[in-house]
């Protein structure tokens, strides 16, 4: 394996860790889900479920995950 390929490989293993798996995953549940709940919970509630809002949604989870990740690899840097 060359130097380049290790550089990109390391993040991986460390956002793979099952310890920091779940923390990062527990960080997405509750923060995602309290974005959804706040940004869109009355779109839910009316039944007003569209492809767009399956994207928001998705989003809300997604940009925790991202964030926590990126705090962990700044952490381990």
């Amino acid at each position: 394996m060359n130097k380049l390929s290790a550089t990109y490989l390391t993040p991986a293993r460390t956002i793979c860790q099952p310890a920091h798996l779940k923390r990062t995953l527990l960080i997405t549940a509750i923060v995602g889900s309290w974005l959804t709940l706040f940004n869109l919970g009355d779109r839910l509630m009316m039944g007003d479920i569209t492809a767009w809002i399956w994207l928001k949604v998705s989003l809300n989870y997604l940009t925790p995950f991202i964030v926590s990740n990126l705090g962990l690899l700044s952490y381990r840097a």
